[in-house]
């Protein structure tokens, strides 16, 4: 019996059934509160969804703001395309576009619990593994963004989280079959949330250390790796460098992310106008064109943090609050609201905080040889998001991989070797 229940709770195959469920349940339940003319226009009012639109419609990569502002560089071309065909399947801006989306979600969601999974029981074990499925099975932000967004958020956490799983099984060889997968990998991963590109020197150069500690160094499979990432992204680079005249690698919209988090209107102080409305963005962006927008953008919030360092400092850590508890004043917000699942919430961000400093504090006194990859998502992946703008949206890529560490505090690491 015992061995039975174990197989039961193990069974990666029934963690993500139950994955789906959950999330399914929550987009039934949500959907049920909101009107059906609601749900098949408002999730695609944003510019994932204007680009889709018009790539479906033939217009190509364009239109960021359902206007005709020509080409559009600001996202990564991916997840646009992947909604564009189902506009195409199912029309633009319907309501079976919207279910066939958030349902895509939920399976990207869902099947985040395999990687997460085998992480775990490569690092310290199968029942550390099963646990961490179990813990992103149940994880709200899994459960809640499927539905909240349409955008690439749930595809980038099973992307984060397959990206872990293969840097853990290539530390122990890299064939060039491996080692091509691998690059292939970064490639998509980089066309769907160019952000996870942070975690690529310390995961990429963590395979390099280890092969070169073992002594089982060969430089062509590393080069393969890169040369495959390079080449599956270069056809977009150079669209954009044919559509913009410079160098943009995958996306351009970093810049306008920077300026909003930093510019004037967090000045009490200012005597500029306090406010920002998408109407005059927009505006200025179709009457001046991307390029240019996003350079005006670019020199205004390097001239706000140039005047205002000790101002930027504390929107910084602003951000770093906001980034692991929801918001920029959690405890303020916590007592205001009347809504018990808000608190949950606020609770449940709190005591994952706790349990990631505790997780990593229990890998890496278990001198674990997984540390450092493992360790790069919480405290490596947020730092741009410190820098420009965050919110809970922008931390979830590396949410599956935080399920992990949960696993980890709760019931601790046992030391395994980087072969096993």
């Amino acid at each position: 019996m015992r061995e039975r229940v174990y197989r039961l709770f193990s069974s990666i195959s029934l963690i993500t059934l139950i994955a789906m469920a959950l999330r399914t349940a929550y987009v039934i339940h949500q959907a049920r509160l909101i009107p059906a003319e609601v749900l098949a226009f408002v999730p695609f009012q944003n510019e994932v969804g204007n680009v889709a639109a018009a790539l479906s419609d033939g217009r190509g990569f364009c239109c960021l703001f359902r206007q005709p502002t020509g080409p559009t560089a600001w996202l990564s071309p991916l997840y646009p395309l992947l909604l564009a065909a189902l506009f195409k399947l199912f029309g633009a801006f319907t309501l079976a576009s919207f279910y066939a989306a958030v349902f895509l979600n939920c399976i990207f969601s869902s099947l985040a619990s395999i990687p997460v999974c085998y992480s775990g029981r490569r690092i310290a074990g199968p029942v550390r593994g099963a646990l961490a499925a179990w813990l992103w099975a149940i994880f709200p932000s899994g459960i809640m963004m499927p539905f909240e967004w349409v955008w690439d958020t749930s595809l980038s956490a099973l992307l984060g989280a397959a990206l872990l799983w293969a840097t853990l099984r290539l530390a122990d060889s890299l064939s060039y079959r491996e080692a091509s997968l691998y690059g292939l990998l970064w490639g998509v991963s980089l066309l769907t949330n160019p952000a996870l590109g942070s975690l690529l020197p310390f995961l990429f150069g963590w395979i390099f250390y280890r092969h070169i500690s073992d002594k089982t160094f060969r430089a062509y499979p590393f080069l393969a790796a890169a040369g495959v990432m390079i080449l599956t992204c270069a056809p977009w680079t150079v669209r954009n460098y044919v559509q913009f005249h410079r160098f943009i690698p995958l996306r351009s919209n970093f810049v306008y992310e920077f300026w909003s988090g930093n510019n004037e209107i967090f000045d009490e102080h200012s005597r500029a106008v306090n406010r920002i409305t998408r109407y005059e963005e927009v505006h200025l962006y179709h009457q001046v064109g991307e390029t240019e927008f996003l350079h005006e953008k670019w020199l205004k919030a390097v001239n706000f943090v140039h005047a205002h360092p000790a101002l930027y400092c504390q929107l910084f850590g602003r951000r770093v609050i906001a980034t692991w508890l929801g918001t920029e004043t959690p405890w303020q917000d916590f007592l205001r609201t009347d809504s018990f699942f808000v608190r949950f919430l606020f609770l449940w961000n709190a005591v994952t905080l706790l349990g990631v400093v505790a997780g990593l504090a229990r890998l890496r006194l278990s001198h674990s040889p997984y540390f450092f990859p493992v360790a790069a998502f919480p405290v490596v992946f947020p730092v741009a998001f410190y820098i420009a703008h965050t919110t809970l949206r922008h931390r979830h890529p590396c949410d599956p991989v935080i399920a992990l560490i949960l696993a980890f505090a709760i019931v601790g690491c046992g030391v395994r070797s980087a072969s096993k």
